[in-house]
């Protein structure tokens, strides 16, 4: 219902915006040929802007976090320490049930251990499926470690590396859909991408 509702607003849009683009008028007496300035389409650097993309991996990989500082993005601090935390707590937790049921097992195999049985309900192949799945999840949340990891130093190392580039007013991109009448009364309907830079 909602995604058919959607539909008809963007068809009701895309039919106002094509009868007025059929009202914009071109001019046809201008003569000449209009040439621009090679460096008017260069993007700029703003060099007081620019990082050291080294430095900032560097910074990261010593301490997760400290490349986003060094590139002034504080904002992101608290999202990949949250992901490191949420991530320790989850290795702590399975790596506790993994070791439990590890000795479960190792008294279950061992009938002259003193120690008492602490899952007495669970047979020996039970307790063997509980070891690989805590195992086989400390395990990942140790690749889930790595990856958040890896993924603070290439957010820095990037982030440095587009930290000199222009973000002004002056860019922009544009999509809005377009009407164009064709040859023998047919028409080209779509869309019309526009970047301005």
């Amino acid at each position: 219902m909602v995604f058919s509702k959607a539909i008809a607003v963007f068809v009701l849009i895309f039919i106002i915006s094509a009868d007025g683009y059929g009202q914009v008028t071109t001019d046809t007496t201008a003569r000449g040929v209009t040439l621009e300035s090679p460096d008017a389409n260069r993007i700029k650097l703003d060099p007081s802007a620019a990082k050291d993309p080294t430095r900032a991996a560097l910074l990261s990989a010593i301490l997760p976090g400290a490349g986003q500082v060094y590139n002034n993005k504080m904002w992101k601090v608290p999202i990949i320490y949250g992901g490191i935390i949420t991530n320790v707590y989850f290795l702590d937790f399975n790596s506790r049930r993994y070791l439990l049921f590890r000795d479960a097992l190792q008294i279950a195999r061992n009938p002259d251990d003193p120690r008492q049985n602490p899952f007495p309900n669970l047979n020996e192949d039970g307790i063997i499926r509980n070891v690989n799945y805590w195992r086989r999840n400390r395990d990942l949340n140790y690749m889930v470690f790595g990856i958040i990891y890896a993924i603070n130093i290439v957010d820095s190392l990037v982030d440095a590396h587009l930290s000199g580039f222009d973000i002004s007013d002056d860019l922009s991109l544009d999509i809005r859909p377009s009407y164009e009448n064709m040859y023998a009364g047919s028409s080209l309907i779509g869309l019309s991408v526009k970047l301005k830079f």
